[in-house]
Parts: structure tokens; sequence; C-alpha cells
């Protein structure tokens, strides 16, 4: 593999990685050993191959969270809370609930 194409590899991978992580300065240390154990494992089309697919990877599921996030905003809500906020939308108020008095 070229010099050049492992860099553009390296780079690829290691921006998705950043942007995916909350921690990136832990990622980046394991990063730098296992590509450079990889590109010095294999020389072959298929492991240049493998990684043009991890990056691709990567990089759509970064965009699938970014739409999913986009699109379907209620989907870290509790079951009340997400039906509140779809009543919400279509015009609706939603009665109070009263409390539970345990007697």
């Amino acid at each position: 593999m070229p010099r050049s194409q492992q860099a553009q590899l390296y780079r690829g991978i290691l921006r998705e990685f950043r942007r995916a992580a909350t921690q990136p300065g832990q990622i980046n240390r394991r990063l730098i050993s296992k590509f450079r154990a990889l590109a010095a494992q294999s020389q072959s089309d298929s492991a240049i191959q493998d990684l043009q697919n991890s990056v691709l990877f990567l990089k759509s599921q970064r965009e699938y969270t970014t739409l999913l996030e986009r699109y379907n905003p209620l989907i870290d809500l509790t079951a009340e809370e997400r039906i509140e906020a779809t009543a919400r939308r279509v015009g609706l108020n939603m009665p109070k609930t009263p409390a539970t008095d345990d007697r």
C-alpha cells in the first residue's frame, strides 16, 4: 500500500473516530498502534478495501445517528413524555393525571 494511501486511510479513520468519540485522546493512542500494526502486517488489496469499508461504515453510522436525532426527536423520551409531545404537536393538551394516594 503506498504511503499516501496509508496516510489518507489513517486520516479518514481518525477523523471519524474523533467525531464520534467522547474522549478522543484515549482513542488516538489505541488507533495509532492498531493502524501501524495492520499496515505493517498486510499489504494486500483486501486489507486496503477493509480499511476503506471501515471508514465508510463509521461515516455512515455518524450520519445515521444525526438523521435519527433530527427526524425522530422523541426517541429519548419516556412513554408519557412521548404521548404529551404527540398531543401538543396536533394542538391538544393532555389532562393532568391525578396523583395516586396510598390509603
